[in-house]
């Protein structure tokens, strides 16, 4: 599996048409700073902001951020799985039974990756 990179914005950006000035206009945010600095990896959009460019560039938020979706997925399944041993050790109630499934689902979706 080839690393992904943290964003893909300007590669979207550029792919439209749109400059800087006009990513920023349509954020709703006076410079272009922002958004370069989104585009260097230098900072990181709030959820908002993320929504705001997926729109503008009419993908999904985790195709638009590939790579820290990936690390966040791998770091999720992580905590899923100590979770679930926590859960298996203490015995299981049927709420619980359902909870571990659940967790259970989330860990493996990182192996079904290639």
């Amino acid at each position: 599996m080839s690393k992904k990179l943290e964003n893909y914005l300007r590669a979207h950006r550029k792919r439209s048409g749109l400059s800087q000035d006009d990513v920023a206009f349509l954020l709703g945010t006076r410079s272009a700073t922002k958004v370069s600095r989104y585009e260097s990896f230098a900072r990181t959009p709030v959820f908002r902001t993320a929504v705001c460019l997926a729109v503008i560039y009419h993908v999904s938020v985790g195709e638009l951020f590939g790579g820290l979706y990936e690390r966040e997925k791998l770091r999720t399944a992580s905590q899923a799985r100590t979770l679930v041993s926590r859960l298996e050790k203490n015995g299981l109630d049927r709420r619980a039974v359902r909870k571990v499934a659940t967790l259970k689902a989330i860990a493996a979706s990182t192996r079904s990756t290639p």
